[in-house]
């Protein structure tokens, strides 16, 4: 794959054998977001885990601090008072059977978060095979199912994020964008790697965190020292 001139200058920055300081790749993440447009900030964290298991499942969501720098579109699926409380909130959806019928049968998906009442997973139940490969199916242990739509509505516009692993047992997140400086940063790196290590499952072994690595949306990735992650927390 051919790079451009920006990419291999930026690439010139880096050592790749090198593990670095999770400040000091912060820093060099920021120099390196050279696009036209505001680069997003992402972190790829490979565990010790094998998520084929229940028991070694990594999963939650943690409010960033600085939120994501991204404009979330939030649906809700409520009726009733919940449905008012979570239009007052700032939800730009709500609906209950009628947003159903949309998503399975419209295929509408213009939202960026989904939420729902606990009194409406029956029918949001079934659209499991839609949401679910996207990310977007509300989950108790992501908060998005919870009686309380006005503050889970809140959360996500505040910069909640979920983390999840994926089938190569890797957690992809974003911390922000490069606009944000290092110091911003810095703060939503710490509380989004504090989240995940206090999410380590009982059943894993060994080493927790295998790999850790920081890129922006058209930059290079540059490698953390995973034990210094681990020290950091501790």
């Amino acid at each position: 794959m051919k790079h451009g001139k920006k990419y291999v200058e930026s690439v010139k920055l880096i050592d790749k054998a090198k593990l670095y300081e999770s400040t000091e790749a912060i820093d060099l993440a920021v120099k390196t977001a050279t696009a036209k447009f505001d680069e997003t900030v992402e972190i790829h964290v490979r565990l010790g885990v094998d998520s084929r298991h229940a028991d070694q499942q990594v999963r939650g969501a943690v409010v960033l601090p600085n939120g994501t720098g991204k404009k979330v579109r939030v649906a809700v699926f409520a009726k009733g008072a919940e449905a008012d409380a979570a239009v007052a909130a700032g939800a730009e959806i709500v609906g209950a059977e009628d947003l159903v019928a949309r998503v399975q049968n419209e295929g509408f998906m213009d939202f960026d978060v989904a939420i729902a009442a606990p009194n409406m997973m029956g029918l949001v139940g079934r659209l499991g095979k839609v949401l679910g490969p996207r990310g977007l199916m509300p989950s108790p242990k992501a908060g998005t199912v919870t009686p309380d739509v006005a503050k889970a509505v809140n959360d996500a516009k505040a910069g909640k994020i979920e983390y999840r692993l994926d089938k190569t047992n890797i957690i992809h997140c974003p911390i922000g964008k490069a606009s944000f400086g290092a110091e911003k940063l810095n703060e939503n790196y710490n509380t989004l790697m504090d989240a995940i290590l206090k999410a380590k499952p009982v059943a894993a072994k060994g080493q927790y965190i295998r790999s850790c690595v920081l890129a922006t949306t058209m930059g290079p990735g540059i490698r953390i020292n995973p034990n210094k992650v681990i020290a950091s927390a501790e």
